[in-house]
């Protein structure tokens, strides 16, 4: 009898516990979290790792960017007959004479651009100044007169503490500027060192790291990292594309209208363009502030120009660079912007959006695995109606 009764114990402790894959899913969950706080006792252990990181990061990243950018061009060359080591030296010629080329011509004009834009701010700010107080000097505004003076004093005074801090701050931190500085210049020297040998033998890479894997995680890790590559491949490319071609429509747009500083704002306008969904409306933040102060026909001919410049975006270029290939939806996106922003800074807002994409690939591959091993989302058969 006590037998039988430990057996049956035995039966239920196991049908309920030990043979129960939401238990042993839960189980699997705490020794992870277990792991990972033991990681963050003994994190001291990893900081050359996180430096060594740090510093090959930027040089991988920019490589890596390049990469997607130039391969299509290299495996065309190839196609074409031309052995792939000169049609990757044949690509850094033309690379190196076009940024030879913007150096000559294009950096001076930019930075002439900015040099005036500089010199005009203080006039700028006058000039909106002086319209503010023409608008506050009317009649209407005179029971308010006194709190809008109190107002405007705080305003300022907020003002001249956040330039001391921000002084303070600059000076204290021109170490970490110089250590900023050397590991770009690092990043400059040997992303194109490491582009090459992508650019050689990238395609040797994913089966070199399949062979260190068990033989039956080959295959659907070899589908995990073409879906991961693909992902990526797209999203670089079409967002610099199409970054490009808003640059370009900028500049001949407000080139056409006399715009000042069509040059500098339209590559501005390129470069917050990475940024999805933000990157236009900050790039039209210092647009308008410029065309307010120059005269309300500059403000509307640039308001044509950004409703023109959006239309052939949003109905011809995106459409056909990127088309719908990451399949993330827009508040998705607004909160990897935020999170990442937060977290990472600029960088995070860049390259938040691809590392999103990839981590997707890769909880749903998991996932997947986890519902075959688990059985627990297996389809019930449905019971004859009788």
């Amino acid at each position: 009898m006590d037998k039988k009764k430990l057996t049956q114990k035995t039966s239920w402790f196991w049908k309920w516990f030990l043979n129960s894959q939401v238990v042993v899913a839960l189980i699997i969950v705490l020794l992870l979290l277990l792991i990972a706080l033991v990681f963050t006792k003994v994190s001291y252990l990893f900081e050359p790792v996180g430096q060594f990181f740090a510093i090959v990061g930027l040089p991988i990243v920019i490589a890596g960017i390049l990469y997607y950018l130039m391969n299509p061009v290299v495996n065309f060359l190839e196609s074409k007959g031309l052995k792939r080591t000169f049609a990757i030296v044949l690509l850094f010629i033309v690379v190196v004479a076009l940024l030879i080329w913007g150096i000559v011509v294009i950096i001076p004009q930019i930075r002439e651009q900015i040099g005036s834009m500089m010199k005009s701010l203080p006039g700028y700010f006058d000039t909106i100044s002086d319209k503010i107080s023409e608008v506050f000097k009317d009649p209407s505004f005179k029971p308010f007169q006194e709190h809008i003076d109190n107002s405007l004093q705080k305003i300022l005074e907020s003002l001249t503490d956040t330039a001391q801090k921000l002084s303070r701050v600059t000076l204290q931190g021109l170490g970490s500027v110089v250590s900023t500085l050397a590991t770009v210049v690092i990043a400059l020297i040997t992303a194109p060192i490491i582009l090459f040998f992508l650019l050689k033998d990238g395609d040797q890479l994913a089966p070199y790291i399949l062979k260190l894997l068990p033989t039956k995680a080959r295959k659907p890790t070899l589908r995990v990292m073409t879906e991961m590559n693909s992902q990526l491949a797209s999203y670089i490319r079409g967002q610099l594309t199409v970054a490009f071609a808003v640059a370009v429509m900028f500049i001949v747009g407000f080139s056409l209208v006399g715009m000042n500083y069509a040059i500098t704002l339209g590559i501005l306008a390129g470069f917050l363009n990475l940024i999805p969904y933000l990157g236009s409306f900050l790039a039209m933040v210092p647009v308008v502030f410029i065309a307010l102060v120059t005269g309300p026909i500059m403000l509307v001919k640039v308001i044509i120009v950004f409703a023109i410049e959006q239309t052939i975006e949003g109905r011809i270029v995106s459409p056909l660079v990127l088309g719908n290939q990451l399949e993330i939806h827009p508040v998705t996106i607004m909160f990897v912007l935020l999170t990442a922003g937060k977290i990472f800074g600029i960088t995070g807002v860049i390259l938040g959006i691809p590392f999103y994409a990839v981590a997707k690939v890769i909880a749903i591959h998991v996932f997947e695995w986890y519902k075959g091993v688990s059985k627990l989302y297996e389809d019930e058969e449905e019971t004859p109606v009788e």
